[in-house]
């Protein structure tokens, strides 16, 4: 009987990405391909991959045309790669660039290939919009008419009100609520308060305006459209100036605590990730920043309790149980900040016994953080998040963190959509 094949480690070469802005502004003409293209075609410059065959390049994208159904191939034939390298186009909500970080990794892990590239982009301002179910159907019965009484029969009742277009949803199709309205009531539950989420909310653009002074984002952050730097990104800001804002998502209660200052921003954007097995980088005297060592996946049933965005509090347990860490044995804590509550919230539930007993199958509290590790160059709240980019903008991140300080552990967090949370582990 032939054995199972041996897992090797997973190097982390690095990675790329543009700008992320603030939608309906700098990319508002571009779209999921361009900016996949820009950030791939940057990503084989860094790394000198001009005509080189990768074994895959994975991307995906949230708010997609369906012209895009195959945008991990149409992205790889324009970005300089050999037309060799197979494409993928892959989605989880947020965690979509995670997960095809994760997927290439595992190629490499079982010896399928020795070499690809995780990522993903997402757009809000050229979002797909699209003619009402109804003119639709009437649209669809006038193809197939073939006489003048059928194309009548098409159109009997028709009414101008047809015209008004579908736009994409925003809400749960379970619960009718948007995330914003889903981390609110994590928000009450766990009794955040607003001051605590927006001195992060402070803490995360003055983390990454001090990365961007010291360069950090040199080779991370590619020039596109004339943009060289997060343009959600403010400087200036201070609390007092967050705690001005109103909120956002619970306008009449009184008791709101998400505004626009803790909370994302709708934003565009695309980034990606190079991983490799060792000898391939050996090869092309490329070197490792970090290794990806492992990963997990977990979903919570937030339709009868469970808070949304909450998963990646089961998947961070599940994924240190397995390799027998504490939350403690991490340098760097690179937490998706989706809303300063939802990062917040997750903290709080690991510190607190009895939920890591009861819902997670722990024996006691996962305990508390270094905050001073946590999310140490700015994150989402300050860079911005295209919903498919974070996940390969973190891994890249965390990479080069480790690499700088030449040894350590970071742990990579990301809630998404639909009750999910995807995370993993990197090492030097």
């Amino acid at each position: 009987m032939k054995k199972a094949r041996q897992a090797r480690p997973v190097a982390v070469l690095g990675g790329v990405r543009i700008p992320f802005c603030r939608n309906n502004t700098a990319y508002s003409d571009v779209g999921n391909l361009g900016m996949s293209i820009r950030t791939l075609g940057a990503l084989v410059e860094r790394f000198g991959l001009h005509g080189v065959q990768l074994g895959e390049v994975a991307m995906g994208a949230v708010l997609k045309h369906s012209s895009d159904w195959n945008i991990g191939r149409e992205a790889t034939l324009s970005s300089g790669l050999s037309p060799l390298t197979p494409g993928v186009t892959l989605q989880r909500a947020c965690g979509t660039s995670l997960d095809t970080v994760i997927t290439v990794a595992n190629k490499i892990a079982l010896g399928q290939i020795e070499a690809g590239v995780g990522g993903g982009s997402d757009t809000t301002s050229d979002v797909p919009i699209v003619v009402g179910k109804r003119f639709r159907r009437r649209l669809l019965d006038l193809n197939m008419a073939r006489s003048g009484g059928q194309r009548l029969a098409a159109m009997k009742g028709f009414s101008p009100k047809e015209f008004m277009p579908e736009f994409p949803g925003v809400a749960e199709p379970r619960t009718g609520k948007s995330m914003g309205q889903h981390c609110e009531m994590m928000a009450k539950e766990w009794e955040i308060a607003r001051a605590d989420q927006d001195q992060l909310a402070y803490e995360s653009h003055s983390k990454a305006a001090a990365a961007y002074e010291k360069g950090f984002y040199s080779d991370l952050v590619v020039p596109f459209r004339g943009v060289e730097r997060d343009n959600i990104l403010r400087p200036d800001t201070t609390a007092e100036k967050l705690a001005a804002l109103k909120p956002a998502f619970d306008k009449t209660s009184g008791q709101g605590t998400l505004t626009a200052g803790n909370s994302t921003p709708l934003t565009d954007g695309a980034s990606a990730a190079l991983l490799a097995s060792e000898d391939w980088a050996k090869e092309r005297n490329l070197p490792i920043q970090a290794y990806l060592v492992d990963a997990q996946v977990a979903a919570v049933d937030f339709v009868h309790g469970d808070g949304l965005l909450m998963a990646p509090a089961w998947a961070v347990a599940q994924l240190l149980k397995r390799n027998g860490l504490t939350l403690q044995d991490f340098d760097y804590y690179e937490i998706h900040e989706a809303f300063a509550a939802q990062v917040l919230c997750t903290l709080k539930a690991w510190e607190t016994e009895s939920f890591c007993r009861d819902k997670l199958g722990w024996d006691g509290a996962l305990g508390s953080i270094d905050r001073s590790k946590l999310n140490v160059v700015g994150s989402s709240l300050a860079l911005g998040h295209p919903f498919a980019a974070t996940g390969a903008r973190i891994v890249a991140t965390a990479a080069k963190l480790l690499a700088e300080k030449g040894k350590g552990r970071a742990l990579i967090s990301v809630c998404t959509a639909g009750g999910m949370g995807v995370v993993a582990i990197l090492e030097r």
